[in-house]
């Protein structure tokens, strides 16, 4: 269908949309929806509004119904919200993904390289392409498992990593890397299941790649790692517990892969070998899918004060008898000073050029570059190097003189701790306003899930498409007020 055709449709809930001056993923101009959007804009604009707020309370019970909700710390009660769902989705064509596809797996694989490396022989330190301070000082650089072996090489086996499209270019960005524990692909299953069954005809126009296979896919994975062989491989999820804000996916994805679910308390170690407590006695373990952070998984080594780890694990992880995904250590690569030299990991392991760009980074750890910054301060976003969820950060143009002093004075006492880069103008995504009923732009980042078998790297078609619903906000964390969407990669030609 042409432009012209597509201005005789009535712009119903578009109505008075405004594609401000940022990237709009649905418009390139106000009333002409981009090729890929056609078929929805045509479905979305011909619903009542009351049609369409129906839906949205039905999206809501959806997920109120199935539990899944997440924990807000910040505000001192524990709250449990439902984590905010936006009903019209965001759609990337075929030709885009693919190429955002390609740049994953190439990072993915440059960054396990890296890992390998940084633990293993350290020629990327000897040959001077990185300074070793920079690792050493890094907070989540384990010099415990420096010389560990870790099952077929592989670090890496789930990233989370994050994408902005800029508004300026329209090109994706790399923001940054979760090589840790990245939470967040329970939310891409359930917002598929949700939406297939809140908005049918739309979706079954659209032909939109599946995302289901993500929990086979990362099972096999898993298996593979066993020390004892797959066939008969004893694969567990180690959960903090229910009082962690991700616990409905431990529990969504155990129960997707038919693993148990266990806490540190279930498991035990005896001889070098981790057994799982069960009503029949000691099961021994050969794979940990753990969700608990490096510094608390076992008393013995990190903290001894973690009620939530077990005592001797590390041993039997060093010993070759069970197998860690992640792998621990990963959180050098995670760190956001280290991020800025990824570009370098993959010329200087793959031979290649960087197919997704980076953010320009300044490390306040250098001194010119921190001095520029101290200079620029309203005009740059500043992150600590290890914080995630949107905590430790500093939005320059945004913030009010006592926060940019407050920021100024932490830069000066611990200016390794901190980066800064430019504020990136995030693309946006119509979204729907529930206050007022009506649809407006708001902006989005994209977190595609990578799982890496030491072979190949296979990427959820999408990803978790995080939406800030406040007005003007550009922080997209549920933890911060924001939202999720539906991510749709269509199948076929755009």
């Amino acid at each position: 269908m042409g432009v012209a055709a597509a201005h005789m449709v009535n712009p119903g809930l578009f109505e008075g949309y405004d594609t401000g001056n940022f990237y709009d993923e649905m418009f390139s101009s106000p009333g002409h929806p981009r090729p890929q959007y056609m078929k929805l804009f045509q479905k979305l604009a011909s619903m009542a509004p009351a049609q369409f707020e129906e839906r949205r309370k039905l999206a809501d019970l959806s997920f109120l119904i199935q539990g899944i909700t997440f924990t807000v710390y910040s505000d001192g009660r524990g709250t449990e919200r439902l984590f905010p769902f936006d009903l019209i989705p965001r759609i990337l064509p075929h030709t885009e993904w693919q190429h955002i596809d390609r740049g994953l797996s190439q990072r993915v694989m440059a960054l396990n390289l890296f890992l390998q490396d940084v633990y293993g022989k350290q020629s990327i330190l000897k040959d001077h392409r990185i300074p070793r301070s920079l690792v050493y000082s890094c907070p989540h650089f384990r010099r415990e498992v420096v010389g560990v072996g870790v099952s077929r090489g592989i670090y890496t086996h789930i990233c989370g990593i994050d994408l902005v499209r800029d508004s300026k270019s329209g090109d994706f960005y790399v923001l940054e890397d979760n090589v840790r524990t990245p939470s967040g692909i329970s939310y891409v299953l359930e917002n598929r299941l949700v939406m297939t069954r809140t908005l049918p005809d739309a979706f079954q126009d659209s032909e939109v790649l599946p995302v289901n296979h993500y929990p086979a896919e990362l099972s096999r994975i898993l298996r593979s790692l066993s020390p004892r062989g797959d066939y008969d491989a004893q694969i567990v999820l180690l959960t903090p517990g229910i009082h962690n804000s991700a616990y409905f996916e431990h529990s969504f994805l155990a129960q997707q892969m038919g693993i148990e679910l266990v806490e540190g308390r279930d498991l035990i170690v005896d001889g070098g070998i981790v057994y799982m407590k069960t009503i029949r006695g000691l099961t021994r373990v050969d794979v940990i899918y753990r969700r608990v952070d490096d510094e608390f998984l076992d008393p013995l080594t990190f903290r001894a004060d973690s009620q939530l780890g077990v005592p001797g694990l590390m041993g039997a992880y060093r010993a070759g008898n069970v197998a860690l995904a992640n792998a621990v250590g990963n959180g050098v690569a995670d760190d956001k000073a280290v991020y800025s030299y990824v570009p370098e990991f993959i010329r200087y392991y793959l031979g290649e050029e960087p197919i997704l760009k980076s953010v320009e980074t300044y490390l306040c750890a250098n001194p010119s570059d921190l001095s520029y910054v101290l200079d620029h301060l309203p005009e740059l976003v500043v992150k600590a190097v290890g914080e995630s969820g949107g905590y430790g950060m500093l939005i320059g143009p945004a913030a009010d003189q006592a926060k940019l002093e407050d920021f100024r004075e932490r830069l000066k006492n611990n200016p390794r701790n901190y980066i800064a880069q430019p504020v990136i103008g995030l693309s946006r995504v119509p979204s729907y306003d529930a206050a007022t009923g009506t649809v407006a732009g708001r902006h989005v980042d994209l977190r595609p899930y990578c799982l890496y078998d030491g072979e190949k790297v296979t990427i959820v078609p999408g990803g978790l498409t995080r939406v800030a619903l406040q007005k003007g906000s550009l922080v997209v964390n549920s933890s911060q007020g924001g939202g999720s969407k539906d991510t749709w990669v269509l199948r076929g030609e755009d």
